[in-house]
């Protein structure tokens, strides 16, 4: 299983590298964002796009690629009239990583994860929840456990939980991704505040990071770190992560900004930076890198790099 190579390279210390952004690269290569579900729906009218980005970063260097189910539950998709098809589009989405993975050759290496977020409805033109629009807790659990059982049945490796930040909806994010056996990650996403604070990402309210980093269920998790974050505040983020984790951490940057329904890919990092980044984070005890929205192949090729540059520093 690739998950087990995974695995065992991570407990021996070894550098793993994700893939980049998978939303915001159908977007860079012609596929249209939902007004309601964002990348979501796009699965199921560019199935070959997504087969392909996903073989082009395998073919890059990527050990994990992750399915576009970042914004594929149910909270999502029933704004885009599209709540019954939910097993639909994850099943989907994980078979186009699957293809990608077989058409390289690499499904002794290559892990698929099925991605979890917390996401809501954002309002138009912002990266703000509408807050008008956030279900009951009981209905977020229940299309958590919705979505994380389809994503195992359709045959992904591992849950990636994508961009914590919330303290109401990441422990159920949690539970749902738990529920399914299959080994989890976790990535929060975290903003600085005014006074430099490190806090978790949520534009509504200031929480610490550390309350959200109080989430990670000791031993039942094998990879934390930070995610869908700007590259200057990712060092910081990652040492209030290390305070509650003690397993191998992660790091995938976003880069440019969020005005639902469209990535605005302004002031993108350059590859050379970016590399740099990596090799400072590797330094810090990160062993998991690769890019989050706003990124892509070229910054994935810079991960590859700087895990080279890396091991040669420390033979």
């Amino acid at each position: 299983m690739a998950y087990g190579s995974i695995k065992q390279r991570l407990d021996s210390g070894d550098v793993v590298i994700l893939d980049g952004a998978t939303g915001t690269e159908l977007q860079r290569r012609g596929a249209p964002m939902d007004a309601a579900a964002w990348c979501g729906p796009a699965t199921l009218e560019h199935h070959a796009l997504l087969t392909e980005i996903h073989l082009d970063y395998i073919r890059a260097g990527s050990d994990v690629v992750t399915a576009n189910t970042f914004a594929a539950s149910r909270l999502m998709l029933a704004g885009a009239g599209l709540g019954g098809k939910v097993g639909d589009v994850a099943h989907r989405a994980v078979e186009s990583a699957l293809e990608a993975r077989k058409r390289a050759g690499a499904e002794a290496r290559v892990a698929v994860a099925g991605s979890l977020s917390h996401m809501v409805p954002v309002a138009v033109g912002t990266d703000r929840v509408d807050a008008s629009k956030v279900p009951s807790d009981g209905a977020v659990s229940d299309a958590f456990h919705e979505l994380a059982g389809h994503l195992k049945d359709a045959g992904a490796d591992l849950i990636m939980l994508e961009m914590m930040y919330n303290p109401v909806r990441t422990p159920l994010a949690v539970e749902a991704a738990l529920s399914t056996g299959l080994p989890v990650w976790f990535g929060a996403s975290a903003r600085c505040g005014a006074d430099r604070s490190v806090l978790a990402f949520d534009r509504l309210e200031d929480i610490a990071l550390s309350d959200i980093a109080r989430m990670i269920p000791k031993g039942r998790v094998d990879v934390a770190g930070i995610m869908h974050t700007g590259s200057d505040t990712v060092a910081d983020a990652l040492g209030v992560i290390a305070g509650h984790f003690s397993g191998p951490l992660s790091a995938y940057p976003d880069s440019g900004y969020f005005a639902a329904p469209d990535w605005r890919f302004v002031d993108v990092i350059s590859n050379d930076a970016l590399q740099q980044f990596y090799i400072d984070w590797l330094g810090q005890g990160v062993r998991v890198i690769g890019g989050c929205c706003g990124t892509g192949l070229p910054h994935v090729k810079a991960a590859v790099a700087a895990r080279a540059a890396f091991v040669a520093r420390t033979e």
